[in-house]
């Protein structure tokens, strides 16, 4: 069974502007999330999902200077690049990482692959938010069968929920096999994803008091709640509003 890490990521990003190229200790974000990502154990393969427009030509050239698998598709139908990046790489399982959460943890990968591979055949889809949000956003990562991404993909026929690839699942969970995975105990409040640029001034002191790209989850976790200001940082932004509600996507 392949287990594929596919990695969305463009440069056409509006609140934070080329934010995945944004240098942490002197490299770009992204090969950062890429070799984070590829610690992990159970994965097989892990792609660079990038759009076909010109602006995002330089991620294309990135992966093929650092040997990254990479495929590109529409910027906008991001679950069709899902899909075509799936169906490339002859995936049995996708994990559905975003590129601007430079403290994706492989550990956290291989916990939530094997809790998944455990429960199949039953199981569909996984994440790490439910039954309820624990982790630091930022860590949020989601784990599926191929045949539950092509069911997304044939029967999602809403633009922005395409854009979001799986919110059809979160809207429709009566039609899969859904699994969670929890903390022990809420991290909620703390925000260590990329969107604005107090977001990457934080992101940038955790990377810039370690020094090198290996540290843990739990060690950046160690150090901000040992540093009260730095989780103040980024403390005013706001996780901006989930792309639709069930009740408009029957109107869609």
């Amino acid at each position: 069974m392949k287990v594929v890490a596919i990695i969305q990521a463009r440069m056409g990003s509006t609140r934070l502007p080329a934010k995945v190229m944004k240098p942490l200790l002197d490299r770009p974000m992204i090969e950062h999330v890429m070799h984070r990502v590829g610690q992990a154990k159970t994965l097989d393969d892990v792609v660079l999902a990038t759009t076909d427009l010109p602006r995002d030509n330089v991620l294309a050239s990135l992966a093929e200077q650092h040997g990254w698998n990479c495929f590109r598709g529409s910027e906008d139908d991001v679950l069709d690049r899902y899909y075509g990046a799936a169906l490339a790489t002859n995936a049995d399982v996708v994990v559905r990482i975003t590129s601007d959460c430079p403290l994706m943890d492989p550990s956290l990968i291989d916990a939530a692959v094997k809790k998944f591979l455990a429960a199949l055949p039953e199981a569909d889809y996984l994440c790490n938010w439910l039954p309820e949000r624990t982790y630091p956003r930022g860590l949020e990562l989601e784990v599926l069968t191929f045949e539950a991404l092509e069911r997304v993909w044939r029967e999602d026929h809403n633009k922005l929920w395409r854009e979001h690839v799986t919110s059809y699942i979160d809207y429709r969970r009566e039609l899969f096999n859904i699994h969670g995975m929890m903390h022990d105990r809420g991290l909620s409040h703390l925000r260590w994803t990329v969107d604005e640029p107090s977001d990457y001034e934080l992101i940038s002191r955790i990377y810039d008091h370690f020094g090198h790209a290996d540290f843990s989850w739990i060690e950046a976790l160690e150090l901000v709640e040992s540093t009260p200001e730095l989780s103040k940082i980024n403390a005013d932004v706001k996780q901006k509003a989930w792309p639709v509600t069930a009740e408009e996507w029957e109107k869609a």
